[in-house]
């Protein structure tokens, strides 16, 4: 098993009115290539945060950040900027495409900055867009003109488009129906089948069951882990039991 990102006594601390808030605090943490990570956690808890620590979205306190071999906290921003775009992709509850551009070049705007080759990008984006069911008719079309599983399908392709070494989700589903909910996570969890290694952000039980491994977040520090097989490989009703009796018992 290879590990593709680690922690040590990372922390991170806000000021809040003069008086210090230590949302994370001295976590050493491991994700295994080809993992899919499902961190979870009361409100507070310091879920999104650390997600956002751990992408380089977000620089720590304290502590240290090795991803994929290489040391990142003590980049400066624009060095973090380039990191994010060869080795990071976001999924995020809002999908934030950017409204004045169609669908295709929503995936290809991101993808153009790290690789010039604009004809196999397009053909790359347009396959990828089709595999999500993300049709031709749909290319042309503006954000405002999609529904929300829509969107979130093509802020998947934008994500995956630079083959990222993670993909980071933080409440992928949130916003969506239960229908549009259950074809996002159908997706990811096909991306993980075929080798994406995945960490998410959900406060909920269907969205977490995609997972291979449940991380459970208190006073920004994991206190409990739970393991399952890749999805679709066991019992459905023995998988919710598994993880309801762990989060039962962290207190969820």
């Amino acid at each position: 098993m290879t590990s593709v990102l680690t922690t040590e006594k990372l922390c991170k601390t806000f000021s809040n009115g003069g008086v210090q808030q230590h949302v994370i605090k001295n976590l050493d943490l491991e994700i295994i290539e080809g993992d899919f990570t499902v961190i979870m956690g009361a409100s507070g808890s310091g879920k999104s945060t650390l997600l956002y620590a751990l992408s380089g979205m977000d620089k720590p306190s304290m502590g240290k950040i090795v991803f994929d071999g290489e040391e990142i906290q003590g980049k400066s921003n624009d060095q973090l900027a380039v990191f994010r775009r060869g080795n990071c992709g976001f999924v995020f509850q809002s999908v934030y495409l950017l409204e004045n551009q169609t669908v295709l070049d929503n995936v290809l705007t991101g993808a153009l900055i790290v690789k010039k080759n604009s004809p196999e990008l397009v053909a790359k984006a347009k396959d990828l867009l089709k595999k999500v069911g993300i049709g031709e008719e749909l290319w042309k079309k503006y954000p405002n003109q999609l529904s929300g599983g829509e969107a979130q399908r093509v802020g998947i392709v934008r994500a995956i488009i630079n083959e990222p070494k993670i993909l980071f989700a933080d409440e992928p589903t949130g916003q969506l129906n239960s229908s549009s909910s259950k074809d996002v996570l159908d997706i990811i969890t096909e991306l993980h089948k075929n080798g994406q290694s995945i960490v998410m952000v959900t406060h909920d039980l269907k969205t977490a069951l995609r997972g291979t491994r449940v991380l459970f977040l208190r006073d920004g520090n994991v206190v409990g882990e739970h393991k399952m097989a890749p999805y679709g490989s066991d019992d459905i009703r023995t998988r919710r039991a598994g993880l309801q009796d762990f989060l039962d018992e962290m207190g969820w």
